[in-house]
């Protein structure tokens, strides 16, 4: 038997997807694009980080497009309970927020991409492919913060929040 006609009778199982992001338009709009396309299938979706464990628990996804700033349990703390519980299912951040300290505690929590949710359709399929894979991805503006922390001198002050730096500001003043 060639090559070619076992691929015929045994496809490659599409890419099972879980989606969690609190707001259902988002989530609607990424099920509708999902199911364009053929090698993946949507098996579940959630409102919070609470959801997404009992959802990982239940159905197993392949990969889960994760929002970050949910209420009940944040996205980043879901990533991080996700990825230590169930290290085969791949966390993909899709967000509107390019914050320094965002994406680090992201990447520290073991999510595998990092995607603002400007992203195009085919960008994003391509992303949940690569992922899919073990590999990688992150909006261009993400690499741009990346390098721009790696190549500025480190401070413990570059660890503050904006609130902390605002309070020793006020403590320096007296």
């Amino acid at each position: 038997m060639s090559k070619d006609m076992l691929r015929e009778t045994s496809p490659t199982p599409p890419i099972r997807l879980a989606i969690i992001d609190d707001h259902v338009l988002v989530r609607r709009g990424l099920a509708i694009f999902l199911k364009n396309n053929d090698d993946f299938e949507l098996v579940g979706e959630g409102s919070n980080g609470k959801e997404a464990l009992a959802l990982c628990a239940e159905v197993k996804p392949d990969v889960v497009l994760m929002d970050l700033l949910m209420p009940v349990m944040n996205g980043i703390t879901a990533t991080r309970h996700i990825t230590l519980q169930y290290p085969h299912i791949k966390v993909i951040i899709l967000t509107s927020f390019g914050d320094h300290r965002l994406i680090k505690d992201t990447i520290e929590a073991g999510a595998i991409g990092y995607l603002l949710k400007k992203i195009s359709a085919s960008d994003l399929a391509n992303a949940v492919r690569a992922a899919h894979r073990g590999i990688s991805t992150y909006a261009p503006e993400v690499t741009d913060i990346l390098m721009q922390s790696v190549h500025k001198p480190h401070s413990i002050l570059n660890d503050l929040t904006d609130r902390e730096q605002e309070v020793l500001e006020l403590m320096v003043k007296g």
